[in-house]
């Protein structure tokens, strides 16, 4: 596709923002950076382009499937990056490579002019080193985007998933060294939320990409993606949509309740590269975008590599979730 594929005849809308800051000699454009092919895929490996190599340790998977953005800010390359979020594909990268990643509620950011994965979740959003540089990629996406500064959560809810205890304990810490109070929340249909995010997702992504496969030169973990997409019947996605409304609702309740919910990005520290199939075990991000909510995804200190903390928040809610980002890095770079 990349060899047949014309140049753009315009920008997309999100970047009107960047290349008015470019044109006005306040910003600078690095360069073009790789992905996940497609666009479908959490472990950022690339069969055709290469795989960027994680600074954290070059052993494990970068994450997908925004990894050239996440190891461009990671090693200084750029200041900020941006990336498309559909099932995960900003925090993802964000956990495995040490920065910071925002997925904007969905339609906050226009995507048209974005090359489409699954047009009812695809979300653009910035990846940077730390919040300050989340906050510009905000601006540049969003100009005129400000920072509640000071917001205080009155409540966080803790979200409690089967996570290594050494993502939980970092997460833990995190949250009590930021004098933030937490309270356990429960999403009974999490679960459920995934399979139907999932589901809904490969759908769309067969319907926008799946005549690629025919050409045999889509590699083989994202052509399997694309055909679950092309056994999904009818019934399936009524099924799945079904869902998607019950946990929107859900989400709400509990959003009435507390301000933001806490849990990891990821189960566990990213895979070593042969390993890489687990990534779709670790990741817990997709009902995120099944209910097309805000969240950040934020490294804090647990041993030799970070963990994540995710944050989510509800619609619209990106000034208050980059404050308490702010608040909870402080509270750890102590």
């Amino acid at each position: 596709m990349a060899a047949t594929a014309d140049v753009a005849e315009a920008d997309a809308a999100c970047l009107a923002g960047v290349r008015a800051s470019v044109e006005e000699g306040r910003a600078s454009i690095a360069g073009k950076a790789n992905l996940h092919e497609l666009a479908l895929g959490v472990t950022g490996i690339n069969s055709w382009s290469g795989t960027p190599v994680n600074p954290l340790d070059p052993r494990r998977v970068p994450g997908g499937s925004s990894s050239g953005s996440a190891v461009a800010v990671a090693t200084g390359e750029a200041d900020v990056a941006v990336g498309t979020d559909t099932g995960g594909s900003v925090r993802i990268p964000a956990a495995c490579c040490g920065v910071v990643g925002l997925k904007t509620t969905f339609g906050r950011i226009p995507t048209a002019g974005v090359r489409p994965l699954a047009p009812t979740l695809d979300t653009v959003g910035p990846i940077a080193r730390d919040v300050n540089g989340l906050v510009a990629g905000m601006a540049l996406l969003e100009p005129g985007f400000v920072e509640d500064a000071g917001w205080t959560p009155s409540g966080v809810g803790r979200l409690s998933l089967p996570a290594a205890p050494v993502i939980d304990e970092a997460i833990d810490a995190a949250l009590a060294a930021a004098s933030v109070r937490s309270v356990p929340v429960e999403l009974p249909l999490w679960s459920d939320a995934t399979h139907a995010g999932l589901r809904l997702l490969s759908a769309e992504a067969w319907t926008v990409n799946g005549h690629l496969v025919a050409t045999g030169e889509v590699g083989a973990d994202v052509a399997a993606r694309l055909e679950i997409g092309a056994r999904t019947t009818q019934g399936e996605l009524a099924a799945a949509s079904v869902v998607a409304g019950r946990w929107r609702a859900e989400l709400a309740r509990v959003f009435e309740r507390v301000d933001v919910v806490a849990l990891p990005t990821l189960l566990d520290v990213p895979p070593l590269l042969e390993d890489a199939a687990q990534m779709m075990k670790l990741r817990v991000t997709v009902p995120v975008n099944l209910a097309g909510v805000p969240a950040i995804s934020l490294p804090v200190p647990a041993g030799s590599l970070p963990a994540s903390l995710q944050i989510m928040g509800p619609l619209g809610s990106e000034e208050r979730l980059v404050a308490l980002a702010r608040r909870i890095e402080a509270a750890v770079a102590r």
